[in-house]
């Protein structure tokens, strides 16, 4: 079963509406070589998603960063899936590893946020990875089992889920990991998936890397048979996004 290349762009907690302007007005100018082959979807702070939205080609997509594990109410600095569904908001992240190791999201927490999101309509990328600290000491596919166990023990219907494979140790850090180690992990969560899950689920599911990637390395990354597509941080806020975008042409020309 073919899956979509899929890429994302996390802004994070960056830009000034004039920064975000131009970044948008460079993805617009951006040249796509193969727009049927590649999913492409962005997420701006909280604060410029209209503006994103309203000014971003229509090809791309528009992503929430976050939102509330229930319906709106005396939730004070939260924003609820009914929200983002009002705003025309297509996609949400959920479980970033700076939401799960800075505000203490447990795996529980997550799959809760995932089940509810999806069952307000919104499409989600659950992120998943190991800190150091679990990589060295032999965890990782303990961690991340566990963190997707917590997500498919919620839902049922595994359509509008990306699954992220973001290595803790290399978000941000410059470090990445090798295509060997990313198809590592990517092919063990697949075949966790297929025993846990089903065998269709884990064929149409894409797995996403996040970790560090560049223009310079995507197509390498992009190679890999379990590697579905990017979850990009840093890179996504400047030009060379476009290149990484281009990375789906390895896959369709596979």
């Amino acid at each position: 079963m073919a899956r979509k290349f899929f890429v994302g762009g996390n802004w994070k907690c960056n830009g000034t509406s004039e920064e975000v302007k131009k970044i948008v007005g460079t993805l617009n100018d951006g040249k796509i070589e193969s727009p049927e082959a590649v999913e492409v979807v962005v997420s701006p702070p909280f604060v410029f998603l209209p503006l994103v939205k309203s000014v971003l080609r229509p090809d791309f997509h528009v992503a929430a960063q976050n939102c509330w594990v229930k319906k709106g109410g005396a939730f004070t600095g939260e924003v609820s899936a009914e929200m983002l569904v009002n705003l025309g908001i297509p996609w949400v992240i959920l479980g970033h590893s700076e939401r799960r190791l800075l505000l203490s999201e447990s795996n529980e927490f997550v799959g809760d946020k995932v089940a509810y999101a999806l069952s307000k309509g919104l499409k989600v990328i659950a992120c998943v990875g190991e800190t150091l600290e679990q990589r060295e000491s032999g965890s990782t596919f303990e961690v991340v089992a566990a963190q997707t166990k917590a997500i498919a023990e919620r839902i049922s219907d595994w359509t509008n889920v990306v699954l992220a494979y973001e290595p803790v140790w290399a978000i941000g850090t410059g470090k990445v990991a090798t295509p060997a180690q990313a198809q590592e992990v990517h092919s063990e969560l697949r075949k966790w998936l297929q025993i846990n899950v089903s065998v269709e689920v884990a064929e149409s599911t894409r797995i996403i890397y996040g970790g560090s990637v560049t223009g310079s390395n995507c197509k390498e990354l992009a190679a890999q048979p379990d590697v579905d597509g990017f979850l990009v941080g840093g890179a996504s806020l400047k030009p060379e996004f476009v290149d990484i975008i281009n990375a789906a042409t390895v896959k369709a020309s596979a």
